[in-house]
């Protein structure tokens, strides 16, 4: 059963609400412009409804219209406002220089300011309000800059913390301002008393499919006095304030949710609502011991909890939340798809590790008891499942198999361990900061005894925490393994870690000490090479830092082909494009310069001024960091590798040469989310370990990669395809989109799985 725990996003509709919809399209159907029966009868509802609207928003007074939801209702504020403030210019005074907003007001005001003060020429100065810790306004702030604006728009409520917003505290700052004054409702619709008439509040938009209406009806409050201009013009609907003929399903809807609003019995109160929150938040704390929550309870709605767990990205702790069947989201759902710490914790002042692996659960008030009992035991198995496959802090004793390589990857930056289980001995490669906890997680957890922590050059981009892992593990380590400055044992020839071993190669260019690290089995065949950012996808890297060695880098490639040959598996100190691994071979298609020099065509010089040229103007990366090669135009080329559940199914039915592989993390799958297909299990993050059968795969097979949501089964598939396996597919929409039967699916009615 799926739980729904995500709110603040969207709620289903509320029975009586469909019920309301559907008759109003059975039989209360006419325009409510028309002056026929019919007409009459739908014009009686609409005014029902608004009459509803005033009560529940205490707002006897002032216009209530009708809208297709709260952006339309922000657009049409700010419209109106700042329409107001250029007819004041026109008319030869002079008005106020500023517009100013919540710093942690939903992305809709700030890019309604923006576009409407351009698109009205009047280039006013737009400004965020700080908030503090807690999330509230610093209304000392407000109050000194308050004489500026002319517009000033906050929240009653924030859509992903829950903070609520001291709407008294910031009337008495904007005392004596000529402001107009926009709040936000959206969130606290039938959650907090708003008495409307009774504030100086000019505007306040709401939504109703936050609470249990449809989505495409929302309503527009409008104080008597305020400027109102309207958006959309036309039939004259709303009063000419609002054309465009009635949404009259949406209305009576959302008439259905008031009434039940009105009406009680419905919707749970305030103290019933706070302990369901606080029988969450136990249950959080009982499954992840370190969580931090990032909102204070008392001055939050009751029914949102963010929060952050330490050593875990919130896409983890999504990922884990979806295969145990509860829906949550990383912070506002506009912006859930862009994977970007959260704006609004930024602006609390909180922690990197808080904004970037934040997590929103926000419940619904009609949430049964029995539903957040699940939700309880759900949450409390999640944390089962990190410990016993040491993904959270604090856990030890897992003593099973490990893969031969783990890979990591930060902001495009990557980190590998190498792990033998029989000797129970690993090497970790290009350690990064802000993986130092899991990796010592990794290590504790598994008994594992480090025998060296290795960077394959001096980086540029970030910092290594090479010495903090050594630090944390000395005794593991022992006094005997003094190294170098690379982490690389003093005197030592190799590295042996059982049944596989390491070799060092000096590989100067990128950096004067880049170094590549050879993968040797027992049987002394070279498996993989690890060669820092000398090679990357798509890439060479960079040879114009201070510590680079640019004449010397032809001649390092050339030793490195003769080293590992064509199609060795290269793994890079960086993977910008999500590509895993690459070869020389694979590289010299895509990179001419490469290939000039591999083939004798280009000598020393003449490929260091080539690479210069192409490194003269390097923009960051995508994640604001340097970026540490100049990628060809091959690597950044995505094409398309989603095939349609139809199209699968049919292969299947087929028996056609197919493999499926599940790349989802073991976690996933130990929470109910097993057995997708009947795929092989092999996790994206170990992928690695997978290539070398998978790109021998038969021409004609089709590798289909599944997970969760498509986009890291894309990510194998495209590495597939770029590897050389053209027909490497990614299932389209991933298993969230896959049919409950055959028929579910165009094309496949007669298909069985």
């Amino acid at each position: 059963m799926e739980i729904y725990l995500d709110a603040n996003a969207t709620t289903p509709v509320l029975s009586q609400a469909r019920a309301a919809a559907l008759s109003v399209m059975a039989d209360t159907f006419g325009n409510p412009s028309s002056i026929h029966g019919s007409g009459l009868r739908a014009r009686a509802l609409l005014d029902e409804v608004r009459a509803a609207a005033r009560r529940v928003l205490g707002a006897p007074t002032g216009q209530v219209l009708f809208t297709s939801g709260a952006t339309e209702g922000i657009q049409t504020a700010v419209l109106s406002a700042l329409h107001s403030l250029r007819q004041r210019r026109i008319a030869g005074e002079a008005i106020p220089a500023r517009l100013l907003y919540g710093s942690t007001e939903h992305k809709a005001v700030p890019e309604a300011l923006r576009h409407w003060n351009g698109l009205l020429s009047l280039q006013l100065q737009i400004d965020a309000i700080p908030v503090a810790a807690d999330g509230r306004h610093d209304l000392a702030w407000l109050r000194r800059h308050a004489p500026e604006a002319g517009l000033v728009c906050t929240m009653a409520a924030n859509n992903e913390t829950g903070v609520i917003s001291d709407l008294d505290g910031i009337a008495d700052a904007l005392a004596g301002s000529g402001a107009l004054w926009m709040v936000d409702g959206v969130q606290a619709l039938g959650k907090l008393p708003l008495h409307l008439a009774e504030r100086r509040i000019d505007y306040a938009p709401f939504s109703g499919h936050k609470l249990y209406a449809p989505k495409g009806i929302g309503m527009l409050y409008v104080r008597d006095g305020a400027p109102l201009t309207p958006l959309l013009t036309g039939g004259g609907q709303e009063g000419a304030l609002r054309a465009g003929t009635e949404n009259m399903a949406g209305i009576a809807a959302l008439g259905a949710v008031l009434s039940a609003l009105e009406g009680g019995g419905v919707f749970a109160s305030a103290e019933r609502l706070q302990a369901q929150r606080g029988r969450l938040a136990s249950a959080l704390r009982e499954a992840f011991p370190g969580v931090v929550f990032n909102a204070p309870f008392e001055s939050s709605l009751p029914t949102t909890l963010n929060f952050s767990v330490p050593g875990m990205s919130a896409r983890t702790l999504l990922d884990l939340f979806d295969a145990a069947g509860l829906r949550m989201s990383g912070g506002s759902a506009c912006s859930a798809a862009r994977a970007q710490p959260s704006y609004v914790l930024e602006a609390m002042g909180l922690a990197a590790w808080q904004t970037e692996s934040a997590v929103r659960l926000s419940f619904g008030a009609a949430d049964s008891a029995s539903l957040i009992d699940e939700a309880c035991d759900r949450l409390r198995s999640c944390g089962e499942v990190m410990r016993a496959t040491c993904q959270s802090e604090g856990t030890h004793g897992a003593d099973g198999p490990v893969d031969l390589l783990t890979r990591f990857v930060v902001d495009g930056a990557c980190c590998y361990i190498v792990a033998d289980t029989d000797s129970r001995r690993c090497v970790v490669i290009d350690p990064l900061p802000q993986l130092t906890d899991r990796l010592l997680q990794w290590i504790r957890c598994r008994q594992f005894e480090l025998a060296a922590v290795l960077d394959t050059h001096s980086h540029g981009d970030h910092a290594s925490s090479a010495q903090d892992l050594r630090g944390a593990l000395a005794p593991s380590l022992g006094e005997r393994d003094a190294c170098d400055a690379l982490g690389w044992p003093t005197g030592g020839r190799a590295i042996e870690l059982g049944r596989h071993r390491l070799v060092r190669m000096p590989i100067p260019g990128h950096t004067q000490d880049s170094t590549a690290y050879l993968l040797h089995d027992d049987k002394d065949q070279l498996c993989m090479a690890f060669v820092g950012d000398t090679v990357m996808p798509g890439a060479l890297g960079r040879s114009d830092f201070e510590q680079s060695a640019p004449m010397d880098f032809a001649a390092s490639l050339r030793a490195l082909e003769q080293a590992v040959g064509p199609h060795t598996l290269l793994l890079s100190g960086h993977d910008y494009d999500n590509r895993f691994a690459t070869t020389l071979s694979v590289e010299c298609a895509a990179q001419p310069l490469l290939a000039a020099v591999l083939q004798g065509r280009l000598g020393d010089e003449s490929f260091a001024m080539e690479k210069a040229a192409l490194e003269r103007v390097l923009a960051p990366t995508e994640y604001q960091t340097l970026a540490c090669g100049a990628r060809s135009e091959c690597s950044l080329f995505d094409e398309q590798v989603e095939l349609p559940a139809a199209q699968l199914l049919a292969q299947m039915s087929a028996s056609s040469a197919l493999l499926l592989v599940d790349v989802r993390e073991p976690f996933e799958s130990r929470v109910g989310a097993a057995g997708a297909l009947g795929a092989q299990a092999v996790p994206l993050s170990s992928l690695i370990n997978a290539l070398p059968r998978l790109t021998q795969l038969p021409a004609e097979t089709s590798l289909v990669f599944v997970c969760r949501s498509g986009n890291r089964s894309a990510q194998a598939a495209r590495a597939l395809r770029r590897l050389g396996h053209a027909q490497a597919w990614s299932l389209a929409g991933g298993l969230a989109l896959w049919p409950a039967k055959a028929g579910d699916v165009p094309g496949a009615e007669a298909l069985a799985i």
